[in-house]
């Protein structure tokens, strides 16, 4: 099995990469975010997945590293993470009653192997109409503030404003396991999609 390093710090793509059976390093990006409304978010996410999967492979060359980013978009604009509780608050109630769309790239990354594979993959959250008592609440937890789009569908707090979700939730969460094991397996790397159960676990 070849080195592998996850560039993420994210607690949720840790626990899905070892859910799929992979033996990995954990060793955080510093690519900086960017986002760009007049790109198609797949293009956006996977360019970002890169970023991030290199920024570590420069530092280890012979490791396999994977890469993730998510963008979270809503009438053709692309949301960053809130910088305020205001500015939470506004998010929240933005994406109330109508569809967002989540879109999640991947990179993996080899420089010894010449290896530089992205894909993506997008699913829908639809948010009921909630009350403003039950966004503060949210809002009060802080997990608002290190999201895109200032929410997590996880979250014990969110789920209640959440009406559906159309498509696989760890592409919301930000790991869609089926595209890191398509990915992995080109590299002939052994990696399982994450399904039913197992699934449930991670989302709570």
């Amino acid at each position: 099995m070849p080195h592998i390093i996850l560039a993420s710090q994210s607690p949720r793509r840790k626990q899905l990469l070892e859910v799929m059976g992979v033996s990995f390093d954990t060793i955080p990006s510093e690519f900086d975010e960017y986002l760009d409304d007049a790109r198609d978010p797949e293009l956006v996410a996977n360019e970002l997945a890169l970023g991030k999967a290199l920024d570590v492979a420069k530092k280890f060359p012979d490791a396999y590293v994977i890469g993730s980013d998510t963008i979270v978009t809503i009438d053709g604009r692309q949301l960053a993470k809130p910088e305020s509780h205001e500015e939470a608050y506004s998010m929240l109630k933005e994406l109330a009653g109508k569809p967002n769309y989540v879109t999640t790239g991947v990179a993996v990354v080899c420089l010894h192997d010449n290896v530089r594979l992205t894909a993506a993959a997008t699913a829908a959250v639809f948010f009921k109409q909630f009350n403003e008592s039950q966004a503060e609440a949210y809002i009060a937890t802080g997990d608002p503030f290190d999201k895109a789009g200032g929410y997590a569908i996880q979250h014990p707090l969110c789920k209640p404003m959440i009406e559906k979700i159309d498509g696989r939730p760890d592409i919301i969460i930000g790991f869609p396991t089926e595209v890191v094991a398509s990915l992995l397996k080109q590299c002939d790397i052994q990696a399982d999609q994450v399904r039913g159960d197992e699934l449930l676990k991670v989302v709570g």
